[in-house]
């Protein structure tokens, strides 16, 4: 009895573990269609803050739950599964552009720049390196010099040698890259993907294999943003209009000089921005003795004089384009203290401007030719110093005469230097606004930023402060009173999803250089489940035919050997999710294979067993005859395969080590169900006082 019991253990023991260790996967599905169910219901129900809830509390009940069950689960590969391939690349040239002074910048710095970028794109060569040489090539001839755009700060306040500069560059650089990967490993992690291939390539190249993606505009939008989080001083005021002014000026005086045309020198714009302050100054005059906002406007009007009094309403408009290739190309509002004050639109044609705030309103088609503009820096020298120009983050759907959608942005001036950042940030969650019921992302900060905060919110009440994340705009309120505590808001998400992903963000960290997606290939859900489909048929098949035979051709030997073949694959698959492996296609062929060469031992075996009993054998002795000198071959036959798996696996990439993985485990697993275990099934029958057992061999032999 103790014997069968033993032999028992030895066949139920081995199938147990392989259960407990597929269970986490089987759980994981489970979960993660409840999961599904939830965000479905959520997205249904957008409009109610119990969306929100419902995703927060599945988070809270199964979320360390699921985690845990996606990590110790078998995972499927991206031709299994579906999911992303993606090849990010570290952008080293806006590091450097960041880096230097932006003071300093000028057109030989830019040229440099611009050609270090052509050249990286078709080589794997050292940014900082191309940089460099085409730095000795075109600025050093000038006389510039790295310490001419660079400064980090020498010791004893002495500026820095060129070689600790380059130094400092690649040690910049070589952070970056580190920081990205550790940075894109926590949001993914934070995402829930527990089974990323993550792993730097080349110089600067970061390569992502990532299973399970169904969203790939999330996915990319998670990769690509840099979370940096700026709070930054709206200066949408009378001296950035009066820029605008300039700018128009400045281009319209430029076209007509193209055109040949004669211009009054009187009214030539230099590049020391005298006529931002001149406008400036004389808007402030002209308001100094009014007491309201619509008492200036009116002032305005009255003292000045319209160019295009008596022309047609096509002349009007062609001269005023003409006169304003900027500003035409928004619409310009300005926003009246008091309440019960209307916004009004403002035009160009006078050269002064009432002091307080405006909105700057742009449509979509119209948003490259304003940045070409604005880019230029003979333009950015007529802006007022230290500002910059950045767009709303979300964009507000319009419709046309013919019913034909058209996006346009706000757009804002904004003091280039933040006055907080990102970094004082230390906790972030998703939720909704109890005023208006839209998804917001509320804030914590550090003691640091609690304290710095409230400073800068105390010194611009009534002035408005952007929200500003990856240079754009998520919200600029007006500072009302000051802010105490730290406690901040983002608004301006369309969605619960989009808010979950800012907080996802905001938590993993910002990095320090944005990344591009250079190289992307999307499996679909239905390609992998077509191999899916694909892999189980062709197994299906081959069991179906190994078991046709083997119980055809070795009857009741035939059928313990498909038990065993069967529990080797149960322990195959137990023994991948055990170490974190990957099934992929080719490692289901590598399944086939190995059952191939499972039956392929019982059937030495059996032939073996079955010449002993033509010998006059007894059923037992012929048992350990067959399986004791059966061995020697399935060994060498195993083993010389096992090696073969082995150098596939260390030499080859990619699928060919998903087919020599599942291949080694199952050949492993193969001399113990096809030695230990189908001996035991069998000296069961004999313990039990068995004195025949079928093999397929004649039945003169059988009796």
């Amino acid at each position: 009895m103790k014997k069968i019991i033993g032999k028992v253990l030895l066949i139920v023991l081995p199938v147990v573990a392989a259960i407990l260790l597929l269970y986490p996967t089987y759980r994981a599905n489970e979960l993660i269609k409840l999961q599904n169910e939830v965000f479905e219901l959520a997205k249904k129900d957008t409009s109610s803050a119990d969306s929100l809830a419902r995703i927060e509390n599945f988070e809270k009940q199964y979320g360390a739950e699921l985690l845990s069950a996606k990590q110790n689960r078998l995972k499927l590969g991206l031709d299994l599964r579906g999911g992303m391939y993606v090849t990010l690349e570290v952008d080293i040239i806006r590091l450097l552009e960041e880096s230097a002074q932006s003071d300093q910048i000028d057109d030989v710095f830019m040229e440099v720049l611009n050609k270090t970028k052509a050249e990286a794109v078709n080589t794997d060569e050292d940014v900082i390196d191309i940089f460099y040489k085409n730095f000795e090539q075109i600025a050093k001839p000038k006389r510039k010099f790295l310490s001419d755009y660079f400064d980090f700060g020498g010791e004893g306040g002495e500026a820095m040698s060129e070689e600790k500069i380059l130094a400092t560059l690649k040690s910049n650089e070589q952070d970056a890259i580190d920081q990205a990967m550790q940075v894109i490993r926590q949001r993914i992690d934070k995402y829930g993907i527990a089974e990323p291939t993550i792993q730097k390539q080349g110089a600067r190249r970061i390569l992502l294999e990532l299973p399970g993606v169904t969203n790939e505009v999330e996915m990319r939008q998670l990769l690509q943003t840099t979370a940096r989080l700026e709070f930054k001083l709206v200066k949408n005021d009378e001296v950035t209009v009066s820029a605008f002014y300039a700018i128009d000026k400045f281009l319209a005086r430029e076209e007509k000089l193209k055109k040949g045309l004669k211009v009054d020198d009187t009214t030539k714009i230099s590049q020391d921005t005298s006529l931002v302050k001149k406008t400036a100054d004389t808007t402030a005059n002209i308001a100094k003795n009014d007491t309201t906002t619509t008492d200036t406007t009116k002032q305005a009007a009255v003292d000045t004089t319209n160019p295009y009094a008596g022309l047609s309403e096509d002349e009007t408009r062609r001269r005023y384009l003409e006169d304003h290739p900027f500003t035409s190309l928004f619409e310009t509002w300005f926003i009246p203290k008091g309440k019960n004050q209307r916004p009004q639109m403002i035009n160009y044609i006078i050269d002064n401007f009432p002091k307080g705030d405006y909105n700057f309103h742009i449509y979509e088609p119209v948003v490259k030719k304003f940045n070409q503009i604005i880019s230029r820096y003979e333009i950015k020298e007529l802006l007022p110093y230290g500002t910059q120009i950045l767009f709303s983050a979300k964009p507000q759907i319009n419709k046309d005469n013919a019913g034909k959608e058209i996006k346009s942005y706000n757009f804002f001036v904004l003091k280039k230097d933040p006055e907080l950042t990102g970094d004082v940030i230390t906790d972030a969650i998703a939720t909704y606004d109890p005023q208006n019921n839209q998804p917001i992302v509320s804030m914590t900060m550090n003691d640091e930023g609690s304290d710095r905060w409230a400073k800068i919110t105390g010194e611009n009440i009534q002035k408005r402060i952007a929200i500003v994340l990856d240079d754009q705009v998520y919200s600029a309120p007006v500072v009302q009173n000051k802010i105490i505590g730290g406690n901040s808001q983002i608004t301006g998400m369309s969605d619960a999803e989009e808010a979950k992903l800012l907080k996802i963000v905001l938590k993993a960290g910002a990095l320090k250089a944005p990344v591009q997606i250079i190289e992307e290939r999307v499996v679909g859900p239905s390609l992998g489940e077509d191999s899916i489909k694909s892999g189980l048929t062709s197994f299906l098949i081959a069991i179906v035919l190994v078991v046709l035979f083997m119980a055809l051709y070795y009857n009741v030997g035939g059928i313990i050997s498909v038990i065993a073949v069967m529990i080797n694959v149960l322990l195959i698959l137990g023994v991948l999710a055990a170490f974190q492996g990957t099934l992929t296609l080719p490692g289901i062929a590598g399944i086939i294979l190995t059952i191939g060469m499972a039956v392929d031992a019982n059937i030495l075996i059996y032939e073996r067993i079955r010449e002993e009993l033509a010998r006059g054998r007894s059923i037992k002795s012929a048992i350990d005859e067959g399986f004791s000198k059966a061995l020697s071959a399935i060994l060498d036959s195993n083993i010389t395969t096992f090696i073969t798996g082995l150098i596939l696996f260390f030499l080859g990439t990619g699928p060919i080590q998903g087919f020599a993985m599942t291949l080694m485990i199952g050949i492993l697993g193969n001399l113990f169900t096809a030695i230990v275990l189908s001996r035991a099934m069998i000296d069961i029958f004999i313990i039990r006082g068995a004195t025949t057992f079928n093999f397929g061999q004649p039945k003169s032999l059988t009796a």
